[in-house]
């Protein structure tokens, strides 16, 4: 079963240049690991998502720019928003895929 993704889970964009640290910004009260849950929420740029260095594509900053989550919980939601897993992607709309490198903790904390 995958595991949760927490607040400082590593991400990573094929396209960019550098890995990048997510922040949660959907909700301030479930935790694991003493760490916020990622939800499917957590997908603005520079605020949840940082950039990943320069961009292989547009050659300028690489700045995500993505509409959803993809591969979430398949049942166990937060303030109705279903929970970000090791296996959650995103495609960003300027061609890159973004992917979860490191989940944020060391904890087992499987979900349905």
């Amino acid at each position: 079963m995958p595991q949760k993704i927490t607040e400082h889970a590593m991400l990573l964009c094929d396209k960019g240049t550098a890995t990048g640290q997510l922040k949660v910004t959907s909700q301030n009260f479930c935790k694991a690991a003493d760490k916020f849950i990622a939800t499917e929420q957590d997908k603005q740029a520079e605020v949840n998502i940082p950039g990943f260095g320069n961009c292989t594509v547009t050659k300028n900053k690489c700045v995500a720019a993505i509409i959803q989550w993809n591969q979430t919980s398949g049942k166990d939601t937060i303030n109705g928003y279903k929970i970000l897993t090791e296996n959650s992607i995103c495609q960003c709309s300027v061609g890159g895929k973004i992917t979860i490198q490191n989940k944020g903790h060391t904890e087992t904390h499987e979900i349905a």
